[in-house]
């Protein structure tokens, strides 16, 4: 009858309709993920080639002696990590724009009053590539910092940890052998305190 093949071909049309729009809505999603795994690559690419911390060797990491340096504070004082045997070293890497190195700062401070008499060093190596010299002794008086500032001006020691993020710690234990590295931050006064006893035996 008329009225059974208007619906028949209303049902052809709707079927046709559905069957072509699925396969489509498909590859839409499969390009949208293909461009966006594309652009995280080509992100993380970039950013390894850009950064000023590539190099060949592996990074640091637990058990292994720490990679040494020679660094100086703004004062013209040379520490030598090599010449710390002996004693325990928290090497903290930062930059006065990061906010989570502002953050944890009052506890690395408040930790090495603490610990500095049992044998504690805290190196604060701040990426003077990456910052503005002049807000350094500004950052390091509103905070009442204590504990040596080294400035790496070359970006070599930030190389030979491989930083990839700030802040980053290393926890060194008397043998001069990274005992912990934590990447990112801030570090609670709680979390502080383990490592360094740690480091400190």
């Amino acid at each position: 009858s008329k009225i059974t093949r208007v619906k028949h071909n209303e049902y052809k049309e709707s079927k046709a309709y559905f069957t072509s729009k699925t396969p489509m809505d498909r590859t839409q999603r499969i390009i949208f993920y293909i461009l966006i795994l594309v652009a995280g690559a080509a992100w993380i690419f970039f950013s390894a080639e850009q950064g000023p911390t590539r190099t060949e060797g592996p990074a640091p990491q637990t058990g292994f002696l720490a990679p040494d340096f020679t660094l100086k504070t703004a004062a013209g004082e040379t520490y030598v990590l090599s010449e710390l045997k002996g004693q325990a070293v928290l090497v903290n890497m930062w930059a006065t724009w990061c906010p989570p190195c502002r953050a944890e700062m009052p506890a690395i401070e408040a930790m090495y009053q603490e610990y500095k008499d049992q044998g504690l060093v805290v190196l604060a190596i701040n990426h003077t590539f990456q910052d503005n010299p002049l807000d350094i002794t500004p950052f390091t008086d509103e905070y009442g910092l204590t504990f040596p500032i080294l400035l790496d001006e070359t970006a070599d020691t930030a190389r030979a940890y491989q930083v990839r993020s700030l802040p980053s710690s290393y926890f060194i234990n008397r043998q001069g052998i990274i005992n912990e590295v934590i990447i990112g931050g801030p570090m609670s006064e709680a979390l502080l305190r383990t490592k360094i006893e740690e480091i400190l035996k």
